[in-house]
């Protein structure tokens, strides 16, 4: 305890001003120890299927009873996406189904099934009715979601960030889904061609804005194609890229050449594409498995690519608490890992959780 007498009480004094001096420091640099880091060079964790929320008691039931290893895939939820962004998480998936009229998808088969079971309220608002891109994961089964519509969850992404205005950047990756169930009644999604993919990134601007967007034009800057840009390493710094949020399509073949037509390097075009290397479009690729494929990713990361692993898929991992997919993600140096698991699962026993040392869910590239 300090004594009051006249000069220890001054070297007192100043003793606990240079500690409180010292706390505010640390505090103002506990969010700035990447700035001066270009983005390809800082690790993230995110999550996958960031929307979902969890099936119905009765229909997984059903699904279980006809298919057990498939209903044990789809048993997991998340939390809301502003609360995975506060948690820490920087890369969030959303699902998007073409609903250009309205109502394609309100009123989902699962529904039926449900009904003896008392469920909770489907689309309380009536969102699902309104014409635009609609966010769940596969009609009629697994279509419960922390937002209905895709303009919904932009609106919530946009929120978190003006709350959060120095947050560093915030991937987003999305699948364009209209992959059919080959079963009486299902629903058929409407196809995605380059002009429902034009709705798409309009969607975006029109909900999220441009100044929220880091875009492959941003990236290509005065190279001739944004490989060129990428191969130069022409990243942003992570201190010019906080508040923004980067979109990347999760899709190959047909729907990656039809986001690409007419949009050569991506001109013009908000999303990054999956584009392989040697291509003008290659960015950022999507390269799941990280334990099979670790040299690959580590050579594209060393090229300049950005790449997205996973560090468990279908609840495999989580079951029995396998950590190996992680740690080949981690050490691959692949900068967006995902997962399903921040929290442990609240479905099966399992002590499973993913994060960084110390909880965290950034670091620098190791």
């Amino acid at each position: 305890m300090c004594k009051q007498l006249a000069t220890e009480k001054y070297i007192c004094d100043m003793k606990q001003l240079l500690a409180a001096a010292l706390i505010l420091l640390l505090a103002s640099k506990k969010d700035t120890g990447f700035d001066d880091l270009p983005i390809n060079k800082v690790q993230v964790i995110g999550s996958h299927n960031s929307y979902k929320q969890a099936i119905d008691t009765a229909l997984f039931s059903m699904l279980k009873a006809k298919n057990p290893q498939v209903a044990e895939g789809l048993e997991y939820s998340h939390v809301s996406l502003g609360e995975q962004l506060t948690l820490g998480l920087r890369n969030l998936e959303i699902d998007v189904y073409a609903d250009e009229k309205g109502g394609k998808y309100a009123h989902p088969k699962g529904l039926e099934w449900e009904a003896a079971a008392h469920p909770p309220a489907y689309d309380p608002t009536g969102e699902m009715n309104k014409p635009g891109f609609k966010v769940f994961h596969v009609q009629d089964l697994d279509f419960r979601s922390n937002c209905y519509s895709f303009a919904g969850c932009l609106h919530q992404l946009k929120a978190w960030s003006d709350a959060h205005p120095d947050h560093y950047p915030i991937y987003i990756t999305m699948n364009a889904k209209d992959q059919e169930i080959k079963s009486p009644g299902f629903t058929i999604p409407e196809k995605f061609t380059t002009e429902v993919f034009d709705r798409l990134d309009k969607e975006i601007l029109d909900n999220l804005g441009r100044e929220y967007l880091i875009t492959p034009d941003d990236i290509r800057g005065n190279y001739p194609t944004l490989e060129q840009a990428v191969l130069a390493n022409h990243w942003p710094t992570m201190k010019a890229a906080r508040g923004k949020f980067i979109f990347i399509l999760d899709e190959g073949g047909e729907h990656r050449s039809a986001y690409i037509a007419a949009h050569p390097s991506l001109k013009d075009r908000v999303l990054f594409t999956d584009s392989p290397s040697g291509t003008p479009e290659a960015a950022f690729m999507i390269i799941n498995d990280a334990k099979r494929d670790q040299e690959k990713i580590k050579e594209m990361v060393k090229k300049g690519y950005m790449v997205r692993t996973r560090a468990d898929s279908d609840t495999k991992e989580a079951r029995i608490n396998d950590k190996s997919s992680f740690m080949a993600a981690c050490t691959s140096g692949a900068q967006i890992i995902t997962t399903d698991y921040y929290y442990k699962s609240k479905f099966f026993p399992s002590d499973y959780v993913v994060s960084f040392d110390g909880g965290t869910y950034i670091r620098r590239m190791p």
